[in-house]
């Protein structure tokens, strides 16, 4: 497992002091981001060989809430590849070695000339180590069913603070355009979020936000003219806050 070592700064955290949404997937990003600088097949390696790592979905499960102050261990390992597809596990781990956060991801290879996805071979991976056993998440579907019914939110201009390396909205900035979509107050404990499609400057995206069991709600993140869908996100939020706003 490759780890860093970090501390949770007060531009990091939420209204209630601890460890933002955005700064939990933040801090996953960064990690596997360090790890490839370290191992020479970051950002810079990847741009020069006309290639990129695209997330397809994630499955973040969060135990506790580091807060402000709080010193973390940040932790990533890659799992296994198949495809175009390399998996990877992250892990937020307080002072005692105990796990505030889980994740699951999936990426897939990209061709940045030809703009299409490329097979994974074992020189992809190799800098990374050996393959280490998988995390033990909660069962979850590949593909996050979306509701026929739904509500529509506001429409989100994408601006240049939403746009990444890719020239792309950055994945945690749709789990964030969720977030905001539902009722204010709402704790979430489990995010799954499917990416269909890059948003770029200037597309205008809308929420359309359903319910499903009382702490269940899918957000689906559609452009506003061709209705495309870019990111199919899913939120499990706190059952005692969901009842304390009754």
């Amino acid at each position: 497992m490759y780890t860093f070592n970090s501390r949770v700064r007060y531009s990091e955290t939420d209204e209630y002091g601890q460890l933002s949404l955005v700064g939990i997937i933040n801090y996953m990003q960064d990690c596997s981001t360090f790890q490839s600088e370290d191992a020479r097949v970051g950002v810079e390696y990847l741009d020069s060989n006309h290639k990129a790592w695209l997330l397809s979905s994630w499955q973040i499960m969060i135990d506790r809430y580091p807060r402000l102050g709080e010193k973390l261990v940040v932790g990533t390992w890659h799992c296994s590849f198949k495809g175009i597809y390399g998996y990877r596990n992250f892990v937020l781990l307080d002072g005692e070695g105990r796990h505030l956060v889980r994740a699951g991801s999936v990426w897939f290879l990209y061709d940045t000339e030809k703009n299409t996805p490329i097979r994974v071979h074992p020189e992809d991976t190799a800098p990374y180590g050996k393959a280490e056993a998988p995390l033990i998440l909660s069962p979850a579907p590949r593909k996050i069913p979306v509701p026929d019914h739904y509500g529509e939110g506001k429409p989100i201009v994408v601006a240049r603070h939403h746009i990444d390396t890719n020239h792309h909205v950055n994945n945690a900035q749709y789990v964030d355009m969720a977030r905001e979509s539902i009722p204010e107050g709402l704790r979430i404990r489990e995010i799954r979020a499917d990416y269909k499609k890059a948003a770029v400057l200037g597309n205008v995206i809308i929420p359309r936000v359903s319910q499903g069991s009382a702490h269940e709600w899918t957000v689906s993140l559609d452009d506003s003219a061709t209705q495309d869908t870019y990111a199919v996100v899913w939120l499990q939020t706190e059952p005692q806050m969901q009842e304390k706003l009754r």
